[in-house]
């Protein structure tokens, strides 16, 4: 078995030098049709990290992804989003004579060619650039067209004339593209929902056990970075899971929860309200109290009260 590769690529150049590729077009951002690829292809398995963005749609059916410690369990139709500085990688699982070439398309975009845009900022609000590779898009076949025909577009600017306009027009593209993905993956979580609910119960069982160890007067609420470790999920997929089957984000949902524990305790236990609050996290009363009238809009002695 060789032994894994890495590459760490600056720039698009270099990427495109590594692969076997002609030199871009545009040296800040490039579309790769992955059946062109040659040189990285036979170094399998390899990782790599890079200082620009990818947006890669993949059919590799002899090949499995690796994403940090996680690999891959299907072949064909998913779409990946990774950030600069993210490793990412590729490792075949079927040793066969008959290897498929791979499939698909990839954008290599650099942060300098956002400078000056909306998308510079807006782009880290695409939750899904911190996802996972298990957690990556299932494309329909419809979607699977009407992506390519904007990556399609976007390669067809930039091998034209540059000119003022080139920049704000791949831009619009880009934006167009991210949005679809974000419309697709909010349909992925609907239509997943088996899969989805599982990881609630889950999620629900943690959070059960968490409170009822007393973790919370020592701890405080865990953060949704250790949630996600326990989940085996990214942070970035788990609030937007949670978003779109709760109406929550990971914050509130915690919130949520803690308010129903205090409701707990406060209607049948003797507890004084700050020792209420202390079991709960709370290092000030104050804050406790707040929290709950925002909540509940009572204090938490005037519902006490409302048992009485």
């Amino acid at each position: 078995m060789s032994s894994l590769k890495l590459f760490r690529f600056s720039t698009i150049s270099d990427y495109h030098k590594a692969a076997g590729l002609p030199k871009p077009a545009h040296p800040l951002i490039s579309v790769v049709h992955m059946e062109n690829i040659r040189l990285l292809i036979a170094e399998v398995p390899y990782s790599l990290v890079s200082d620009f963005y990818w947006i890669s749609m993949k059919k590799m059916h002899q090949f499995k992804f690796r994403y940090g410690r996680q690999s891959s369990d299907y072949d064909d139709g998913v779409l990946f989003f990774i950030s600069p500085g993210q490793l990412f990688g590729v490792e075949s699982m079927e040793h066969t004579a008959d290897l498929k070439k791979p499939e698909g398309w990839m954008i290599l975009v650099h942060p300098d060619f956002l400078w000056g845009t909306p998308l510079a900022k807006n782009i880290k609000q695409y939750e899904f650039f911190s996802y996972s590779v298990n957690e990556a898009l299932y494309l329909s076949e419809k979607e699977e067209v009407m992506l390519t025909a904007i990556v399609t577009q976007i390669e067809q600017e930039y091998n034209t004339v540059i000119d003022r306009f080139s920049q704000s027009v791949i831009i619009a593209q880009l934006e167009l593209l991210l949005t679809y993905s974000e419309r697709f993956y909010q349909r992925q979580f609907i239509t997943r929902k088996k899969s989805g609910h599982e990881l609630l119960t889950r999620l629900e069982n943690y959070l059960s056990g968490y409170f009822s160890s007393g973790a919370l007067a020592k701890q405080g609420l865990p953060s949704v970075t250790q949630i996600a470790e326990i989940l085996n999920i990214s942070p970035g997929y788990l609030s937007s899971l949670l978003k779109t089957l709760t109406g929550q984000n990971m914050q509130q949902h915690l919130h949520h929860q803690l308010i129903e524990l205090a409701k707990e305790k406060l209607s049948t236990t003797n507890l004084s309200v700050s020792e209420i609050a202390y079991e709960l996290g709370f290092e000030h009363l104050q804050s406790f109290s707040k929290l709950f009238k925002t909540k509940t809009s009572l204090s938490p002695l005037a519902f006490r009260q409302s048992f009485n």
